[in-house]
């Protein structure tokens, strides 16, 4: 076994209980008459007594004192606060859209410290009632061109043993609360991406182990979880879907005594099937989800010709690890596509009792199991002395899981959560965008004037990756010769940098009055545009809200003379145009130069 795991939940426990309560006298909360699942197992009926934002007492009868609220949860189940094992939170109210859904912890497998240094300042300071608590890994450690390298923010990535040390170290100093390894080719996907070689994982797990720190891996297959273990790992943040596991993989993990985080919803996107798209229609769930979320959730990834997936195989593996008693904690990875903060977590704790877990197992996965695992001693369980992060539902989900989304109330840190605020603001965000002022007929532009003027909208502007750490490059000009005869035409020429897999740089125009704004172009099926350029392929992309801040591109050919080209609006992942937010042509995929011309853009 790891002798330095209760070093490492030492370290955790001390960060996770610096924390102050607000200067005013302590609110007093007597929840009663609820049915209790305590964080491992259900206890029966219980009152819990709440004053400030602790848990002071857990018993039948208790009375209240004076002044208290009072809280009838007769018919209810009271649950821990929950803890999604897996996420990213780099996005803007991430945190709060967890909360909403009565997750109130995240643990992160990668983003910016920065973030995370001042999560944490606001955490200890007891300013974070309004949002889940974040514990994360930070920067990830990765292979130069790795997986992680790709989001476009600078990563430090390391390519040898001898720098392990300092590598870890030098992540521990940004905030890193464990370190995350990343041992993935991409084969299984369909991809080829550099990883680590075993030797420098098996050393960074050594540096992680030497600070006292937790060190986690992803893995992409059988195989490279099997090399991770045999590293001594601590955990694997993700199970395989590329071949079924060995009858020996359940008894291998737990012989090295590690922890699996499966992140079944995102194996089921990644095969294609968007794990959390019925949520987008459950009545309880979608009140409370932005268009841009809901248009993420519906999405799987894209399922390329050479992946070799079936996400039999992921659920097999779980069945494997629960035989084996191996820990498993309840991780989404959101936001990735078919993923959302919160929501999903929900729709995990069902894939993993479909794959075996009791419902009270899978409760505990997100509960008092990565609470026990990353060290954070004041959650995960209902008992005096923690933390008052509590979930109250209706029914009893320790027999049937999906009472979980029954959410009737929210405390954190002893605060009641607001969804009825929250709700009201998802339903202003989902107000219909406006149709543009000038839209009704279609036109865009045609450049005659000599300007990059456009009828309706905000107009034309330069768009590169240079805001995600790339460094393409594009210029833009009205230059002579039009389409159809035309005097005048945009010019758009550049340099596609291979810093990112994802490059861009091209000519963006938005539809509504403020760049990226959603505007209503449903009175409109067609994009219509005239090209010529030097023959090589370029990408319209487009931007809609209800999909989310990803793009969803097309290619066509440049060629010599100028030629028509009309995409119907639902070849781009189906949309409407209800809430268009942003058409772009843009160079590449293939890196290197590029010069084409663009004329008569219109909508019909």
């Amino acid at each position: 076994m790891n002798v330095l795991r209760p070093l490492i939940a030492l370290g955790l426990a001390a960060l996770s209980s610096a924390r102050v309560l607000p200067a005013q006298a302590p609110h007093a909360i007597l929840i009663q008459h609820a049915r209790v699942f305590d964080g491992e197992r259900l206890v029966g009926q219980r009152d819990v007594l709440i004053i400030g934002n602790k848990i002071t007492a857990v018993a039948q009868s208790l009375r209240a004192p004076a002044g208290a609220e009072v809280v009838d949860a007769g018919g209810k189940t009271l649950l821990p606060g929950l803890i999604d094992a897996h996420t990213h939170a780099y996005a803007d109210g991430a945190l709060r859209e967890a909360l909403v859904f009565g997750v109130t912890t995240e643990l992160e497998m990668f983003g910016s410290p920065t973030a995370l240094v001042a999560a944490k300042k606001e955490q200890a300071a007891g300013m974070a009632t309004g949002r889940a608590d974040l514990y994360s890994a930070g920067t990830l450690v990765t292979a130069p061109k790795g997986h992680g390298t790709e989001y476009g923010m600078p990563i430090p990535t390391i390519t040898s043993p001898d720098s392990a040390q300092a590598f870890v170290d030098a992540r521990i100093a940004e905030g890193s609360d464990w370190i995350k390894i990343v041992y993935d080719d991409g084969r299984p996907y369909g991809l080829d991406m550099p990883t680590l070689s075993k030797a420098t994982m098996r050393a960074v797990v050594a540096a992680a182990h030497a600070r006292h720190k937790l060190a986690v891996v992803h893995i992409g297959s059988l195989q490279g979880a099997r090399d991770a273990i045999d590293v001594g790992v601590d955990g694997l943040v993700h199970t395989f879907e590329d071949v079924p596991p060995d009858a020996e993989f359940g008894r291998f993990v737990a012989s090295h005594h590690a922890f699996v985080i499966p992140t079944l919803a995102v194996n089921m996107s990644v095969s294609g099937t968007a794990a959390s798209a019925a949520l987008v229609k459950d009545e309880r769930v979608r009140p409370y989800l932005l268009p841009e979320t809901e248009g993420v959730m519906q999405q799987g990834f894209p399922r390329r010709a050479t992946a070799t997936l079936d996400y039999a195989n992921a659920e097999a593996s779980v069945r494997q690890l629960k035989a084996a008693k191996v820990p498993i904690l309840a991780g989404t990875d959101a936001p990735n596509p078919g993923t959302a903060h919160g929501s999903t977590l929900h729709r995990e704790l069902e894939l993993l009792v479909k794959a075996g877990l009791t419902p009270q197992e899978a409760l505990a996965a997100a509960t008092s199991v990565p609470a026990r695992i990353f060290g954070l001693r004041d959650r995960g369980r209902v008992a005096p002395g923690l933390l008052a992060d509590l979930v109250l539902v209706d029914g009893d989900p320790t027999t049937s899981i999906d009472a979980t989304l029954s959410i009737a109330s929210i405390w954190k840190d002893g605060v009641r959560f607001d969804r009825g605020a929250y709700a009201q603001a998802v339903a202003a965000a989902h107000q219909k965008a406006a149709a543009p002022l000038g839209a009704d007929v279609g036109d865009v532009s045609d450049f005659e004037d000599g300007a990059m003027s456009a009828k309706f909208g905000a107009g034309w502007m330069k768009s590169t990756d240079a805001m995600a750490g790339g460094k393409s490059e594009a210029t833009l000009a009205v230059t002579d010769g039009g389409a159809n005869g035309g005097a005048k035409a945009l010019s758009i020429t550049g340099t596609i940098s291979d810093a990112l897999p994802f490059a861009w740089a091209g000519a963006m125009f938005s539809p509504g009055t403020q760049p990226m704004q959603p505007a209503d172009l449903s009175s409109k099926k067609e994009i219509h545009f005239w090209a010529k350029g030097d023959g090589k392929t370029y990408r319209i992309m487009v931007f809609a809200r209800s999909k989310g801040m990803r793009p969803i591109e097309q290619r066509f050919v440049a060629g010599p003379e100028w030629k028509e080209y009309v995409f119907p609006f639902s070849s781009f992942s189906g949309i409407d145009g209800h809430d268009f937010m942003a058409l772009l042509f843009v160079g590449g995929p293939a890196a290197g130069s590029f010069a084409f011309q663009v004329d008569d853009v219109r909508f019909r």
